[in-house]
């Protein structure tokens, strides 16, 4: 190979880098295995140059610094929207299993993710790792290789004219509440029926405590009704993992 391809070559793989490492290695679920970001940005690296290698009447030649750099920054944005997509889609999940936290008298209770060493709501965190689940078993992961490598041919490298759009990720953000909220719904309702009754005990026997009957009866009460939602939701949480793919491309 030429220096003159060589150069070229290696300015495609950093370029493509910059498209596809974002959501391998800081978007969910990818970000949700125990693997530091260093691994797992070149693990990007590395499936760039794969992209790229296979295509290459697509690598952009005899480019100038200065055109390198705006190429890299189109490049980054449009990394970035891949990885944004992932982060709203998941992001409905740990609303609703915040808001079914509150409700069951969790809400001073965060689990420590060990990945990003942040905290995150209790259920939501089950529902989000089941999602990811879900999500490889089904060759999610696979889904999101060929978008990717179907982006080179919609947009070639550098060439991301940044039309980005805040209503594609607010519908998307309204698409995932509304799919995490019929994931959670059930559990919502049956606290919310809890509540109902634990109020009407209440003015019938004002000794009564209610705030530990409270905890007491919807800690119960979530830990029947959450295996059941896991159990019979199933076609719920790959709906979920369709909708992420399929958002995509339009965020972009």
């Amino acid at each position: 190979m030429p220096s003159t391809e060589l150069t070229d070559w290696i300015v495609g793989c950093m370029l493509m880098s910059l498209r596809v490492a974002p959501a391998l290695s800081f978007a969910p679920p990818f970000a949700l295995i125990r693997v530091p970001a260093l691994p797992r940005a070149l693990f990007g690296m590395g499936l760039a140059a794969c992209l790229i290698s296979g295509r290459p009447e697509l690598i952009p030649t005899s480019l100038q610094s200065g055109a390198i750099a705006a190429a890299a920054a189109r490049e980054l944005i449009l990394g970035g929207l891949f990885a944004t997509a992932l982060h709203l889609s998941f992001s409905g999940l740990y609303i609703i299993g915040r808001t079914i936290d509150i409700q069951a008298g969790f809400g001073l209770s965060l689990l420590i993710d060990p990945t990003t060493r942040g905290q995150t709501p209790l259920v939501g965190t089950l529902f989000v790792y089941t999602v990811g689940a879900i999500f490889f078993a089904l060759d999610g992961h696979h889904d999101l290789l060929r978008i990717l490598a179907a982006s080179l041919d919609a947009v070639p490298l550098g060439a991301y004219a940044m039309t980005y759009s805040p209503a594609a990720a607010g519908a998307l953000l309204g698409a995932a509440a509304t799919a995490a909220f019929g994931i959670g719904g059930a559990v919502i309702l049956v606290m919310f029926i809890a509540d109902l009754a634990i109020s009407l005990l209440s003015r019938t026997v004002p000794q009564m405590n209610v705030l530990v009957l409270g905890f007491q009866v919807k800690t119960i009460l979530l830990l029947l009704t959450l295996p059941a939602t896991f159990a019979v939701g199933g076609s719920l949480f790959v709906r979920f993992v369709a909708m992420m793919l399929e958002a995509i491309p339009r965020l972009a």
